[in-house]
């Protein structure tokens, strides 16, 4: 029933610490043991490993655990945090999503991939508008995983010396493989604007080349995830280092109202005439959404008796699109 394979691999897991990896490895057994008919087996298993992830999830730390928090001159780099933001709460299209879960996969069963001779993608680049939940995925992949969620300050990384953003960019890269994790480089365009744009200058050139220099070279188990808001602007050479591109985009009606219902679910919402709300919503972000939905419960709260109607949202949707035009 158990092979050799999945007993190195379990075995390698739990040396490593990766108890993440050594419990979907006993699941991947108890799923053996059903289809071979050993039911109490499975089921025993199942249930082990089920009361094991609650035990994991009750006693997980308020913050990083100190391992995992940056110290020193990477504490001003990045920011630590562990999500508890789940692939189920994210509001994307089902084929991202699909993807989003196989990247998940992947790194469960890292094990077994690795006793084929491969190995699990973990270089991405997240493109789309501002606020359509790149950060989100992000942080999700984080929280499956049960890892925590780096977010590197690029504003802190990048200086007008070559030589002081390089220091930070290996600072950064060296700890990938230290404490492994999900690095994620937001806004990353301002390290890899085209370099054929007017405001090119050598240093620039060179900051890009260092940061694709690292990215290409870096072997650590860590996932590292770059965002752009403008794919445009980035130099093609990036495109070629990165395993895997997911694009967003602002969310389509029935995606708008599930994040409205999400953000509203404190008040009565069938209520709503929802294709005057959907003509309201249209063009708005995940997070303008979410922004909006919170306005319009406070107005619901504190002018009308907690009643949310479909003025007060419309209103409140209205108010946040005046802001993307002034």
């Amino acid at each position: 029933m158990t092979n050799s394979k999945q007993i190195l691999a379990m075995i390698r897991s739990h040396a490593a610490g990766d108890n993440q990896q050594f419990l979907s490895i006993a699941e991947h057994i108890a799923s053996d043991a059903d289809k071979a008919g050993k039911n109490k087996v499975a089921d025993e298993i199942k249930n082990l490993v089920q009361r094991v992830r609650s035990q994991a999830t009750n006693s997980r730390p308020v913050g990083p655990i100190p391992m995992a928090a940056p110290r020193g001159e990477l504490s001003s780099l990045v920011k630590a945090s562990y999500p508890e933001v789940r692939v189920s709460d994210l509001v994307v299209n089902s084929d991202l999503r699909e993807r989003i879960l196989w990247v998940v996969r992947e790194h469960r069963e890292r094990e077994t991939l690795e006793a084929e001779g491969m190995q699990p993608r973990r270089k991405f680049l997240f493109s789309g508008p501002p606020g359509t939940g790149k950060g989100m995925t992000a942080a999700a992949m984080a929280c499956e995983l049960g890892l925590p969620l780096f977010k590197i300050r690029l504003d802190g990384v990048i200086t007008k010396y070559l030589g002081e953003t390089a220091a930070k960019l290996r600072l950064i890269f060296d700890a990938m493989h230290t404490a492994r994790g999900v690095y994620f480089f937001d806004e990353v365009d301002a390290l890899a604007a085209s370099r054929g744009s007017e405001n090119d200058i050598g240093e620039a050139r060179r900051m890009l080349n260092s940061f694709l220099q690292f990215l290409e070279e870096d072997q650590s188990l860590s996932l590292i995830i770059a965002a752009t808001n403008h794919r445009s602007l980035l130099d093609s050479a990036l495109f070629r280092r990165f395993d895997e591109a997911f694009a967003y985009a602002n969310p389509s009606p029935e995606e708008a109202r599930q994040v409205l219902r999400n953000n509203l679910l404190r008040f009565d919402r069938e209520a709503l005439a929802w294709s005057e709300v959907d003509s309201c919503a249209g063009g708005l972000s995940q997070a303008d959404l979410a922004a909006a939905a919170e306005n319009a419960g406070r107005v619901a709260v504190l002018a009308h008796e907690r009643v949310l109607t479909t003025e007060v949202l419309c209103r409140a949707l209205s108010d946040r699109a005046n802001i993307h035009r002034e």
